[in-house]
């Protein structure tokens, strides 16, 4: 794409040692509800990373010598700062993500605010450890630093809450960072660009460089002055950081896809589990790791649960990403949409039933969104467990719903895949949700809820929803260097 267009919207600049930097070569970049473009990203490859990274550091040496108090002040700032212009960057990411309005406001602009909170706040407490060896008259105690430059991508469902959830700890830590968001979701990021001067972050701290995962993304990856990345995405994408980190032995970060499940036993409370599971299924239209695609519902509750479930489903209103009132926006790209509703054919061809959603009601948009990559929430019951529909990650709003009938049989059957990022249980019976939440292979299990969270606590997932953690704790301790020390006295 040419330049000659850019008058009309956005161009975005890379953010390299505190400067804007214009690019050679831009992106397209698309409003997703509507279809049109909407901005220019930068088409970054390895000299904008060269430059990123020498910037970075360049910053190093001062910013890891700063104590934890003057780092955690400039993160608060920061954090004020972004959360006076929550409107502003609710109002970008909805148009740029295709999510609603009231998802932005209240989900993932708060969340990017309190991330900067959060570890302003848990950086202050970190204490190392000391033993004593009487004996031999020696005292043994750890220190920790901060690693150098941390490589940070992240992806375009929740564009600014996971990457400040990354940015946070990795400069909380003393670290200085290149991040690479998505080329489809760099609005944001590079809003908050225009703030850290202004929050006191020193130049090079921060160098934001926008552009694709092949280009951008592996000059970063195979950049030898980068010995963490931290990365939010795909299990294919990782794989590949993985091949091409390990000739420098990179320490790694990789926070994965999911087929979470949802398990309702029989003594659940559906009036608290219905509404639930619909978030858990839809939210976000779906685009969330941790959302709910495969649902298991006791055969003594099965019929009900479907029938009151599909009943709700269909009364959400898809539409407009801008309206308060609609409760799901636009998917991230056409070929997205297009990726979501082949796997509801491929199940129909496997003899599933629709019950409600694509191709089977008719979505009307408002005038100006009928080109917008908008799909209903859909339902899909009687798929086999072997279906792609049940093993594969769709990443839209798109859930299936079998019976089952033991509790032995469902955890065998929730454990399945080769996914293990999430899982919820819905019980009344404390005994079985305690037996069940430990038998399942999940980094996370919430029971008769979805999506609270504790950040202090480990965040992450097993099998091939990756490898790490994040949280006060696991994030200070993959952002740091530890080391052990021995005095002989």
């Amino acid at each position: 794409p040419t330049m000659a267009h850019s008058k009309a919207h956005l161009v975005l600049e890379n953010f390299i040692g505190g400067k804007f930097l214009p690019c050679s070569s831009y992106i397209d970049s698309y409003n997703p509800s509507t279809g049109d473009v909407y901005c220019s990203v930068p088409d970054s490859g390895k000299e904008e990373v060269e430059a990123a990274v020498k910037a970075a550091k360049d910053a190093f040496p001062v910013w890891s010598s700063k104590s934890p108090l003057e780092r955690s002040q400039i993160l608060n700032k920061l954090a004020d700062l972004i959360e006076h212009d929550l409107e502003a960057f609710a109002q970008a990411e909805s148009k740029d993500q295709g999510k609603t309005i009231m998802f932005a406001r209240t989900v993932d602009i708060p969340r990017a605010v309190y991330n900067f909170r959060f570890f302003a706040s848990s950086i202050l407490h970190h204490t190392t450890e000391c033993t004593e060896m009487a004996t031999m008259g020696c005292v043994h105690y750890t220190s920790r630093a901060p690693v150098g430059v941390a490589g940070l991508i992240s992806p375009w469902n929740l564009p600014l809450y996971l990457l400040t959830w990354k940015i946070a700890p990795a400069i909380a830590c003393g670290n200085t960072v290149v991040a690479k968001p998505s080329e489809m979701t760099s609005v944001t990021a590079w809003m908050m660009c225009k703030l850290l001067d202004k929050a006191g972050v020193p130049h090079g701290v921060v160098n934001m460089v926008f552009g694709t995962g092949t280009k951008a993304g592996e000059a970063l990856v195979c950049h030898p002055d980068v010995p963490l990345i931290s990365f939010t995405g795909s299990t294919l994408t990782a794989q590949r950081i993985m091949e091409k980190s390990a000739p420098h032995c990179k320490r790694l970060s990789l926070e994965l896809g999911g087929k979470n499940p949802a398990i309702v036993f029989d003594d659940a409370n559906l009036t608290q589990c219905i509404p639930t599971t619909l978030r858990s299924s839809f939210a976000n239209q779906g685009e969330i790791c941790l959302c709910t695609s495969r649902i298991f519902v006791q055969r003594g509750i099965y019929s009900e649960f479907l029938k009151r479930f599909v009943a709700e489903a269909k009364k959400w209103k898809v539409g407009n990403p801008s309206d308060p009132t609609v409760d799901m926006g636009a998917l991230i790209s056409k070929e997205h949409l297009e990726k979501v509703r082949s796997y509801v054919k491929k199940a129909q061809a496997e003899g599933a039933r629709v019950l409600c959603g694509e191709g089977v009601d008719s979505l009307a948009l408002p005038t100006g969104y009928e080109k917008g990559y908008f799909m209903l929430p859909t339902v899909i019951a009687e798929v086999k467990d072997e279906s792609c529909c049940m093993q594969e990650e769709i990443f839209g709003p798109v859930t299936c719903v079998v019976a089952f009938d033991t509790e032995e049989e469902v955890i065998k059957r929730a454990n399945s895949v080769k996914y293990g990022l999430a899982a919820t249980v819905w019980s009344s019976n404390v005994g079985r949700v305690h037996r069940v939440a430990q038998r399942l292979q999940s980094g996370l299990v919430w029971t008769n809820c979805w999506l609270v969270r504790d950040l202090n606590l480990p965040f992450g997932g097993m099998k091939a929803s990756g490898i790490g953690r994040e949280g006060a704790k696991d994030s200070y301790e993959f952002f740091t260097e530890v080391k052990t020390i021995t005095i002989k006295h």
